[in-house]
């Protein structure tokens, strides 16, 4: 289904799904007229020389510099150019895609003061499958992420380099193959085009869809290792959360119980402890936490998708320019950032079931490591060595980077988000936790194998998922290949639909 772009109404789902899936999508006429509207009141001003930041005066510590009717021309390429200025690798199309559309979603508001021509431009390039060749890194999150959108605005004169069709080749011919004309840039089309957060805010789209999934996942490897080790159900009450109130406690104890329903742990068939670990009692209010911060950084992303992130801003109807800092990055990259520590957080409380789980002093009566032939076979031993190193990175990765600024642009530009840090970091720590809770999983799965009673309806169906991938583990042998196709797994989701499909759709707190 096509989405439409009114820069009122998209979601996270809707920017996943056009970045991601390629779903096709659409400006709608209300947009295109704001813009037009807005375009023609910026042009008045021009030719009554009105003085506009970054229309006909330089940028940044050149803002008090005058342009001439001749270089007012000129300054859009030279800005795209001098701006395109990040370094290493491309980032990944889904990323570009989502900065695209974010911009776009921004220009349909109607303040921008840019040619419909240009969202336009980028609409047709998503629509076929143009994707600019833009570098990770360079951004400081303000004046917004204007190293990697120069580079996608290059595509605006027909310059730079684009991925079209498999293939990396030069933007004008990827636009010509395409059959999308150069639009090329007049008076402020080049900063309306690159003058927000948009990237940060297009990955903080994505990683926040898959973080909430895997939040999602890492409740069901908790319910498997909880009945691995023959929890007590009692803290998974309702009434117990309840009573504190945190929404995310609330629905994390709902999850875990959904999954365990039917268990012989839940009817009291077998003897168990009068109190557990923190690592397995505490579990609803820790994945809770991450939950609730989970709410938080979404409502501010969807936000910032849907509100007037640029500068200058220009208001048709009240034929006034407004000036300021809607370009910085904080608002969305300091929850990103927590959302991302909070990720790890949650991968250290998963490690720390892994340990009960292998550790025979600790496991209820589990074989340690998890293996019949201890001694000969190590079984799990070094399954934990991997987890640790993981979270250990995930902890150095959860450094803020919102305490990080550097001053630049000779002090005119002296406190910056840094969130394209948090935004990469967030990324790396989700891939982490991805190879984190397949550990878990393998480990839960295992453990349920040596276990003689009935466990829930949803814990047998993640038990099974696993098995899916990874096969019981008899006598040693490499787990490299078990841990990487159970991390695929897990980021496919795969768990997360095997016991959706058996006990329903989980709850969610956001």
């Amino acid at each position: 289904m096509t989405v439409r772009v009114d820069g009122r109404g998209l979601t996270i789902e809707e920017v996943v799904k056009v970045a991601r899936h390629g779903e096709p999508v659409e400006l709608t006429s209300g947009a295109i007229e704001r813009i037009r509207s807005c375009r023609a009141m910026l042009e008045k001003k021009i030719q009554a020389r009105e003085i506009m930041y970054g229309v006909n005066t330089g940028i940044g510590e050149f803002s008090e510099v005058v342009l001439s009717d001749d270089q007012v021309k000129q300054f859009q390429r030279y800005l795209i150019y001098n701006h395109a200025a990040g370094i290493g690798e491309p980032a990944p199309a889904e990323h570009v895609r989502a900065a695209m559309l974010s911009r776009v979603n921004v220009h349909a508001k109607g303040f921008s003061g840019c040619r419909h021509e240009i969202p336009l431009t980028y609409l047709a390039m998503l629509n076929v499958g143009v994707t600019p060749v833009v570098c990770e890194k360079g951004s400081v999150g303000a004046c917004g992420d204007l190293a990697p959108m120069s580079q996608c605005a290059l595509s605006l004169m027909g310059e730079g380099e684009a991925f079209y069709q498999g293939a990396r080749m030069a933007t004008r011919e990827a636009l010509e193959k395409a059959g999308i004309p150069v639009p090329g840039l007049k008076a402020r089309d080049g900063l309306a085009a690159i003058n927000g957060s948009n990237l940060i805010t297009g990955m903080a789209c994505l990683e926040l869809y898959d973080a909430e999934r895997w939040t999602a996942q890492a409740e069901i490897a908790a319910a498997m290792s909880l009945e691995a080790l023959l929890a007590n159900m009692r803290p998974y009450e309702a009434r117990l959360h309840e009573l504190r109130g945190f929404r995310g406690a609330q629905t994390c104890a709902a999850n875990l119980r959904a999954v365990m329903a039917g268990s012989d742990l839940v009817t009291g068939k077998l003897k168990v402890k009068v109190q557990d670990a923190y690592s397995m009692r505490s579990t609803p209010q820790v994945i809770g936490a991450l939950r609730d911060q989970l709410a938080h950084a979404r409502r501010q992303v969807e936000i910032e998708l849907n509100g007037v992130a640029d500068n200058p801003i220009f208001v048709a109807e009240e034929d006034r320019v407004y000036t300021g800092a809607n370009f910085q990055g904080t608002p969305v990259s300091l929850p990103l950032d927590v959302v991302g520590a909070a990720v790890a957080m949650v991968s250290v409380l998963s490690e720390r079931r892994l340990n009960r789980l292998l550790n025979p002093a600790l496991s209820a009566g589990l074989p340690a490591f998890l293996t019949r032939g201890a001694g000969m076979f190590s079984g799990h031993m070094l399954s934990q060595y991997t987890a640790d190193m993981l979270v250990v990175e995930q902890r150095i990765l959860s450094a803020p980077s919102y305490t990080q600024s550097i001053p630049a642009a000779a002090d005119q530009e002296d406190f910056v988000s840094m969130g394209m840090n948090a935004a990469l970091k967030t990324r790396q720590i989700l891939e982490n936790a991805n190879g984190v809770l397949a550990i878990e999983l393998i480990a839960a799965a295992q453990g349920l194998d040596f276990r003689e009673f009935t466990p829930g309806v949803g814990t047998r169906a993640g038990q099974a998922a696993v098995r899916k991938v990874v096969a019981h583990l008899d006598e040693d042998r490499p787990l490299f290949r078990d841990h990487n196709a159970m991390t695929a797994a897990v980021k496919r989701c795969d768990l997360l639909g095997a016991v959706v499909a058996e006990v329903g759709p989980l709850a969610a707190s956001w």
